[in-house]
């Protein structure tokens, strides 16, 4: 009898240490992790984010040294949007400020809000490609058949390392109404 006091006890005492680490892993991962994991992109580059650079650049062009620069767009797959690049790619000179412009329209009969998402590749170049202005910093509000001309202003870092001779800026358009809608 005494024997079975104590398996019980232990049982319970051991079901309470599991669910206690369960709660421990599940808050660690849904509170801790994710911050961490964003730091950890802002320093390092990871994942294809890209630095946002001071209001006040100075320009140190590189004349010597011409990039590649492409632009890629895509569209979630259910957002109703047409969105494309109005230039496919250009060259510039790594320390030398550039602008290139965007459109986007929506295709709708009712106003819709779009978010841009960014990825630079390689994803060692994320690094050195600083983003002065973008339209991907914020939503985009659009009204029924609106279209936009969206503007990036940039400069690729003269420290990016020569090997690289181009960099792939890409943005994926999202309906910031529907992912929200969808979770």
């Amino acid at each position: 009898m005494n024997d079975k006091i104590t398996s019980e006890a232990k049982n319970r005492s051991l079901v309470v240490q599991l669910l206690g680490w369960v709660v421990a892993m599940f808050s660690f991962g849904f509170f801790v992790l994710p911050p961490l994991y964003n730091v950890f992109c802002e320093i390092t580059g990871f994942g294809g984010r890209t630095n946002t650079a001071a209001a006040t650049v100075v320009e140190t062009p590189d004349v010597n040294r011409t990039v590649r620069v492409e632009f890629v767009t895509s569209v979630n797959e259910y957002a109703p949007w047409e969105f494309t690049a109005d230039t496919s790619s250009m060259d510039v000179h790594p320390g030398q400020m550039y602008y290139a412009t965007f459109t986007a329209k929506n295709l709708t009969e009712v106003s819709k809000v779009a978010q841009a998402v960014p990825s630079i590749s390689p994803i060692v170049a994320s690094g050195h490609f600083k983003k002065i202005e973008c339209f991907c910093f914020t939503s985009q509000d659009f009204s029924a058949h609106e279209q936009k001309e969206m503007p990036v202003q940039f400069i690729l870092d003269t420290e990016l390392p020569d090997y690289i001779d181009t960099v792939t800026l890409q943005y994926t358009f999202f309906d910031t109404q529907r992912v929200a809608a969808a979770n």
